[in-house]
């Protein structure tokens, strides 16, 4: 099972990241990210802790370029906080998708991937 959950990333919840998410756990946070993306861009990373694809994804994304953006980064665990993603949902007119890549400036949703695209966004462009 080890080199499975190397893999497909199996258990990986981000905890143990280095990488500089932030972590969206409560829906009021929502007002304060669409309050910080009138003066810098920010990112919602939608992510399924159980889902190998979405742990793939994930990995891609968390790289040295991305770690370096002048971009907010929020992760949200979709599967303990599923009230909060049907409310990003709601509140900015996205399809829900998992995982997914929703990118915020001036209180708009300027661009928004899921699956393999996510790594195609060049987060340093926005």
């Amino acid at each position: 099972m080890g080199i499975f959950n190397s893999i497909f990333g199996k258990g990986s919840d981000g905890e143990t990241s280095t990488f500089p998410w932030v972590p969206l756990e409560d829906i009021a946070q929502l007002d304060a990210i669409e309050n910080e993306s009138e003066t810098q861009t920010v990112a919602i990373f939608k992510h399924s802790v159980r889902c190998g694809i979405s742990a793939m994804v994930k990995r891609g994304f968390e790289n040295e370029e991305n770690s370096n953006v002048d971009v907010k980064l929020y992760y949200l665990d979709l599967i303990n906080y599923r009230p909060i993603s049907n409310e990003i949902a709601e509140r900015f007119g996205v399809v829900h998708e998992s995982p997914q890549l929703i990118v915020l400036k001036n209180k708009e949703v300027i661009t928004t991937a899921s699956h393999g695209a996510i790594n195609e966004v060049d987060l340093a462009s926005l």
